[in-house]
């Protein structure tokens, strides 16, 4: 029969310690290089950032019809001698840009516009290499915590296929009478690009913490504040995509009075073209009517989304949501001055950039509706 043992006894001077407390299986074997991986995104991050604002210069000094061919490992080198120059500059007076834009350019005034749409390409091909390198140092060592493969393999197809579209975007202005590309392929690209963007910040997001902390964090999840914020996230990218269509026809640089518009609430003739459907992508009137308006709605469910963020119970939800309400307020007023002084290209620019940084601080607010920090009752 076993020796009884009391309830409270002192334990033998020579028995052995304890065993460790095991940690938990959620992030055993799982947890990877987050932190490594998660700087590799953060540098992606402000590549991708960087060829958002440069694609917008591109388009903005009309360089991006300026390569008309599509050289995914030669072209990265530009023209070395005069001939070749003179031979891309050949190839650019054939296209309708030339023809019914910028007749009577000079070799020196084509160099200009070459180096910015040089430049971007450029930019893309190194973004991909910085993701292949990173993915393949990251999976070759087996650092990439599980189920996060398929997602950072998801990040380099999409960037992939942003260089398809871009050059599917300047091919529709190499022929016929474009004097651009075609708006909604601009818009298709500009969309995509803040996909990437909005995927590896998210990303960003998720890595920041621990998969177990994300498990407790989610269960605090203010439903009702996350699924505003994802509408407004949605709000915005079509804001996005409208704001593309106007630099596509630059359609910002007419009818630069405000509130009105030609002195009224309309613009004049908004459905003059034929077919009715061509106004809603080149009709310069409506396309700025169109983001005039939404970018009006956009800031009203903006403040209906703040208001309801207000009475959130997490000081540091609140403080993300704040954060937005105050970019939207400056974006509107960015927005008010870039119709007012016909878009001058510094003005337009820092419009741009703009939508990338409140881009960027819905979806981290939306973040932290999703996954609230913990806080002491005394923060809340």
């Amino acid at each position: 029969m076993a020796e009884k043992r009391k309830l409270f006894e002192e334990v033998a001077a020579g028995a052995a310690p304890a065993a460790p407390v095991a940690a938990g299986i959620i992030d055993s074997g799982r947890r990877g290089a987050r932190g490594a991986i998660r700087a590799w995104l953060m540098g992606l991050f402000a590549l991708v950032m960087v060829m958002i604002a440069v694609g917008g210069l591109t388009r903005l000094t009309d360089s991006g019809l300026s390569i008309t061919e599509w050289k995914p490992v030669t072209g990265a080198l530009p023209p070395l001698s005069e001939a070749e120059w003179l031979t891309e500059f050949e190839k650019y007076k054939q296209i309708p840009e030339y023809q019914l834009q910028n007749k009577g350019m000079s070799l020196s005034e084509f160099k200009g516009i070459f180096w910015w749409e040089w430049g971007h390409r450029q930019l893309g091909r190194f973004i991909g290499l910085v993701w292949f390198v990173g993915f393949m140092v990251f999976l070759l060592t087996r650092k990439i915590p599980v189920g996060w493969t398929g997602r950072l393999v998801f990040i380099g197809g999409l960037g992939g296929l942003q260089g398809a579209v871009g050059w599917w975007m300047v091919h529709s202005g190499l022929g016929g009478e474009m004097l651009d590309v075609a708006s909604y392929r601009l818009a298709t690209h500009l969309g995509l690009a803040f996909v990437i963007f909005g995927y590896i910040s998210w990303f960003i997001f998720l890595l920041g913490r621990e998969e177990r902390a994300l498990m407790q964090h989610r269960r605090d999840r203010d439903k009702k504040l996350f699924g505003m914020g994802t509408g407004l996230m949605h709000f915005a990218f079509l804001q996005i995509l409208l704001g593309a269509l106007v630099a596509g026809i630059d359609a910002g640089r007419t009818y630069n009075d405000w509130p009105l518009m030609a002195g009224a609430f309309l613009p004049p003739y908004p459905f003059d073209l034929d077919p009715i459907w061509r106004n809603f992508f080149e009709n310069a009137g409506l396309v700025q009517f169109l983001h005039r308006m939404a970018g009006y709605l956009l800031f009203i469910y903006g403040v209906v989304v703040w208001v309801r963020a207000r009475k959130s119970a997490n000081a540091d939800t609140r403080f993300r949501f704040n954060a937005v309400m105050a970019m939207l307020v400056l974006q509107l007023v960015l927005g008010i001055v870039t119709v007012i002084y016909q878009a001058q290209m510094h003005i337009a620019l820092t419009h741009q950039v703009g939508a990338v940084v409140l881009w960027v601080l819905i979806l981290r607010a939306r973040f932290g509706a999703g996954y609230p920090k913990p806080q002491s009752i005394r923060g809340a």
